[in-house]
């Protein structure tokens, strides 16, 4: 997810450094393509403040009723002012002993009495103890990316489509507060997938549709440094869920959406749209650097876990961060528009993990650096760049200069083919590449490894 080294080649395995042990004399001087799916750290800026956005116990229910009452009540002693004389001292007496007498049996806004207020943030990166009930994933379920077909739907459409997936999640903690945040639901059996920050701390945990219809949930899996995690809620009857699709395709500037529950339960279910700002965005906090997609969909408290959406519908992201002040002064701008979300494509095997394993066992690596050349015939194909010889494609007898024609008998022409392929599997599982060398076609079977 993140990684603070330079490379000149990504592995399609993803985070662990290439080890070239076999290299091509016979190659061109120029440099392959890399595959984009982690990148190198950014030059020294200016240090960002990044807040990440769980709200901190729901606002009640009967807030703003209870502001609009108070307000109401403002304006007809403003009415009484005109009478004037006794009659006036009369009103003022009455009213002030009516709004005391409601000041004192209204529930008062979260946090109030121990400094949290309905805007305060968590860190993520600050491990607590989670003891949510925990429950095993089924075998087989699996996230799986897929690309847009169809035509691009209006926002209305958009919204239609995806929020009936969207639900509140709300982790009780031990002191008796609440952390709420947002989810998407991956399964109609009722795997959801939010961030670890959401039910970091909790000891229970609750989802809410956007019916208002409530579930229990349990705790497949989280990884705290991944930032994602995985609940399943306790329903008998099959959910609404999600259609994923492949981030790998953004392009900046494309329209996406955003749907989550900012400030608590009492919004939940709100849009908001905008564009795709940057992909492949470095983010570093505390030292560690995330790979996200930018966007200047608004975000706020709460709509951690929830989906970033493309133009057909499908969730394209998990909203994770936005960057804000840390505290404004004449000489500071307001910091606007600067949303996170972990883009699906590359996440997607860690998301099996949490449902495979309960836990997030490293990024599966096939052990190869690989590049995209030009057919002799037109047309693309991707050939094995080198190999390392302490992976799984080296014990298969993979090397140096073969065309990697299929992966799982899926045609691979370019390097994301590959890589989408590779996504599909955990750590342990087993791909099948048909390879072509020296004219002839091979099949072999390659273990994936873990990378950390």
């Amino acid at each position: 997810m993140y990684n603070d080294e330079n490379r000149e080649f990504d592995p399609v395995g993803g985070d662990l450094p290439p080890q070239p042990q076999q290299d091509r004399t016979d190659l061109p001087e120029e440099e392959p393509d890399e595959i984009v799916s982690w990148y190198t750290p950014r030059q020294e800026e200016p240090e960002e403040v990044v807040n990440y956005f769980v709200q901190q116990r729901p606002i009640p229910q009967n807030v703003w009723k209870q502001a609009a009452k108070t307000q109401r009540k403002r304006r007809r002693l403003w009415t009484w002012l005109g009478i004037g004389g006794i009659a006036l001292v009369v009103v003022v007496i009455v009213v002030a002993a009516i709004l005391s007498s409601t000041a004192s049996s209204a529930p008062s806004l979260p946090g109030s009495d121990d400094g949290d207020s309905a805007s305060s943030m968590v860190d993520i990166f600050r491990k607590k103890e989670t003891t949510i009930p925990r429950i095993s994933g089924e075998e087989g379920v699996k996230l799986s990316c897929q690309d847009p077909s169809g035509e691009e739907l209006t926002i209305q459409q958009v919204y239609a489509k995806v929020n009936p997936s969207v639900v509140a999640v709300v982790a009780e903690q031990s002191d008796g507060s609440a952390a709420v945040g947002t989810g998407v639901i991956m399964t109609e059996s009722g795997y959801i997938i939010t961030n670890a920050h959401v039910i970091s701390g909790g000891k229970s945990c609750w989802v809410a549709l956007d019916t208002g219809v409530t579930y229990d949930a349990r705790l497949v899996g989280y990884d705290e440094d991944e930032d994602l995690a995985v609940l399943r809620a306790i329903a008998d009857n099959p959910l609404p869920a999600a259609e994923f699709g492949n981030s790998d395709l953004l392009t900046v500037g494309d329209p996406v959406y955003a749907i989550g529950n900012p400030l608590g339960v009492e919004l939940r279910g709100t849009l908001t749209n905008g564009i795709v700002s940057a992909i492949n965005r470095e983010v570093e906090m505390q030292g560690r650097t995330m790979t996200m997609i930018q966007t200047n969909a608004a975000l706020n408290n709460g709509n951690s876990g929830g989906p970033l959406i493309n133009s057909y519908g499908q969730v394209i992201g998990i909203n994770t961060m936005k960057m804000s002040n840390s505290s404004l002064s004449e000489d500071e701008a307001t910091v606007e528009g600067l949303g996170f979300a972990l883009p699906i494509s590359s996440v997607s095997f860690v998301v099996n993990d949490l449902i495979a394993h309960g836990e997030f066992l490293g990024t599966p690596t096939i052990g190869i650096t690989v590049r995209t050349i030009e057919k002799s015939g037109g047309g693309t194909q991707v050939e094995v760049y080198t190999v390392d010889d302490t992976l799984g494609a080296a014990e298969a007898g993979v090397q140096p200069g073969d065309i990697i024609l299929e992966a799982d008998g899926q045609p691979v022409s370019v390097t994301s083919d590959l890589l989408t392929v590779r996504r599909s599997h955990s750590v342990g599982d087993t791909i099948r590449l048909t390879i072509q060398r020296d004219g002839q076609s091979l099949t072999v079977d390659v273990v994936l490894y873990a990378s950390k």
